[in-house]
């Protein structure tokens, strides 16, 4: 390392890398990007240029001329196995965006290198590092919302996805579902524990893609707890916040620009947060990753976290093509039975 700050290589320069630019224009001396690398040499000379650092056509010349103790892969899932690889085995951690990979076979082989490498691996889950986020589930620990029965999520906006990879299924793995999918699985995970079942349903296609633009999902948690998410490129369903959490006790919202929380009891709502903040949360993500690599904290989001974030949605895929419930298997093993029967 140089000095304090932790060296950081960038795979990607598409929108996504970006948001992890300007982050890193926030850390101050806690971490420095190195390198961009991008088989669009362009986009990696025009970002470098922005962020003040050498740039590349290639994730292997990047690991040649530019040493570092850690990356960031922002490309395309197709590509997550091969470039995480790439770096596990020369000894530098990795952080990779969602989904970790597009079939857990893939993430298994990402997760058994690091181990096998002893370097960190993780899946970015920006949400998680959210502030209301945090707090909600804070909120929701402490116990005064009593026991949790609904779990609601929407990730809804009018976006023209032709030509775009992430409608790219050799590319992306899937449509909406596993693109922002993997957002609302990994927010369910982190609210309710394992997920132990999920059922999918298509809506009506209006871009002409070949993969699903407006899906609805609905799932069991191993603890009993149902809930919907609501995923479309397609449609804008103007919500005022993306997680609506029902307990016995209360009710607790988190929004786009301000989170509140309301007990039975009460009349009031408690306003605690401040709404979503993406450079933010890309900040504290590094922050983490840092301190995990020097030891000084644990990572929020495990690589086998990422790992289940992946079956949960190859069962969604499983569902969506069966039209059932699905149960969802965890390193090819089925949870343990909810005791609400699964349909046939």
């Amino acid at each position: 390392m140089n000095g304090d700050r932790m060296r950081f290589g960038l795979i990607g320069a598409g929108a996504i890398a970006q948001s992890y630019g300007q982050a890193f224009q926030e850390l101050g001396h806690a971490a420095e990007l190195v390198g961009i690398a991008d088989v669009r040499l362009d986009a990696a000379r025009t970002m470098a240029e922005v962020f003040g650092c050498p740039y590349f056509e290639s994730h292997e010349d990047l690991a040649e001329r530019t040493p570092c103790e850690a990356v960031i892969v922002c490309t395309p899932p197709s590509s997550h196995l091969e470039v995480a690889r790439h770096f596990l085995e020369r000894g530098v951690h990795v952080l990779c965006e969602k989904p970790l990979a597009p079939d857990a076979a893939s993430a298994r082989q990402m997760i058994e290198a690091a181990e096998e490498h002893h370097v960190k691996l993780t899946m970015a889950s920006k949400f998680r590092f959210v502030s209301d986020v945090v707090r909600a589930k804070n909120i929701v620990t402490s116990g005064i919302l009593g026991d949790l029965i609904l779990f609601e999520n929407a990730f809804t906006a009018r976006v023209d996805m032709a030509g775009r990879w992430n409608a790219n299924p050799k590319v992306s793995g899937g449509g909406v579902l596993i693109d922002n999918g993997t957002h609302s699985v990994d927010l369910m995970r982190y609210f309710l524990g394992p997920i132990a079942e999920v059922q999918v349903v298509e809506g009506k296609r209006m871009q002409a893609l070949e993969v699903e633009d407006t899906v609805r999902i609905f799932i069991r948690s191993a603890g009993g707890v149902v809930g919907t998410v609501d995923l479309s490129w397609t449609i804008n369903k103007e919500c005022d916040s993306y997680i609506d959490i029902y307990g016995s006790h209360g009710t607790i919202r988190v929004g786009w620009k301000e989170s509140k929380y309301r007990q039975s009891t009460s009349r009031d709502w408690v306003i605690f947060g401040t709404g979503y903040n993406k450079v933010d949360a890309f900040k504290k993500q590094i922050e983490n990753f840092c301190a995990a690599i020097r030891g000084e904290d644990t990572l929020r989001v495990t690589a086998h976290d990422g790992l289940a974030s992946v079956e949960v949605i190859e069962a969604a895929y499983r569902s969506l093509h069966s039209n059932n419930w699905v149960p969802v298997t965890a390193n090819g093993h089925s949870p343990a039975p909810s005791g609400i029967a699964v349909a046939a």
